[in-house]
This record gives C-alpha cells, structure tokens and sequence, in this order.
C-alpha cells in the first residue's frame, strides 16, 4: 500500500467521524479489524490490501492527531476559508483539508508541498472543481498566512 493510499483512508476515516460524531482514531483501529477490512474491500478498491505496519501506523498517528487538534485545525480553516462558515463546507472537503492542516502542523515528517498536493489531488476524486479550487485556495492561503510560504503550485488535470 502507497503512502497515498493510506493518506486517503485516512481521509475517509476523517469523513466518517465527522458524520456520526464519533473519534477518527476510534474509527480508524475498528477499520483495522481483518474481518472487517475484508468485508470492505469487496465494496471498494481502496481497501483491496491491508496497511503493512508503517502505513497502520501512519492511519493511527494522523487520525489520533485529528481528533486531538480538531479544534484547532478547524479554526485554521475557518480563518482561510474566507466568507465561508464551517457548516457551509462540504464534508468531504472538511475532511480533507483537515488532513492536510494536520500533516503540515503536526507531522513535520511529511513535506508541506506532499501535503497540498495530495490534498488537492485527493478532492478531485471526491469534489466538483470548484471544490477542488477552494481546497487549493485553503491550503495556499493557511500557508501564507502561518507560515510565509507559498504553496506549491498545482498543475491542472488535463481531464
């Protein structure tokens, strides 16, 4: 399993415990039951190989640290999110940019540039592009605004 694979179970372990109000972390060890995870894989590519233990322990790490700054990674978006309240966001763009605000500020192991990019890429799967502008505008605009930095440019899908 790729480290992207990874990043986007993470995503939908955000999504999903932002929809039932529940721990990412608690959704992510129950994701982790083999019988369980079989079950999912026959519902969805995604889940086709079980997370070796570096990629286990990533899922965990990002999902824990989701739930432990949750606040405040989500007043990092409402700051960038300019005119734009928290309810107003889709939950699939709340997820990932919580993602990404949590990899940037609290896994200094993952270079701020992967982050973004594979934030941004990730919500093309999910989201109209609009979205997929407002998730990049987020993200470069968080960076500027905490850190001085740019981000990094995105290229344009050619789709």
């Amino acid at each position: 399993m790729k480290r992207t694979t990874a990043r986007e179970i993470a995503v939908q372990l955000a999504f999903a415990a932002a929809a039932t109000d529940t721990s990412a972390l608690q959704a992510a060890e129950e994701l982790f039951d083999r019988d369980y995870y079989e079950q999912l894989a026959s519902e969805s590519d995604l889940y086709s190989e079980y997370p070796d233990e570096k990629q286990k322990e990533y899922i965990l790490r990002l999902t824990g640290l989701l739930d432990e700054y949750r606040i405040q990674i989500n007043k990092y978006i409402e700051k960038y999110a300019k005119g734009w309240k928290l309810p107003r966001i889709s939950k699939t763009a709340m997820a990932v940019l919580r993602c990404a605000i949590c990899e940037i500020v609290y896994m200094d192991e993952i270079p701020n540039g992967v982050a973004i990019n594979e934030a941004v890429e990730l919500s093309k799967g999910y989201d109209e592009p609009e979205t997929v502008a407002f998730v990049n505008g987020v993200l470069g605009g968080f960076m500027r605004g905490e850190f001085g930095e740019e981000a990094a440019p995105i290229a344009e899908s050619e789709e």
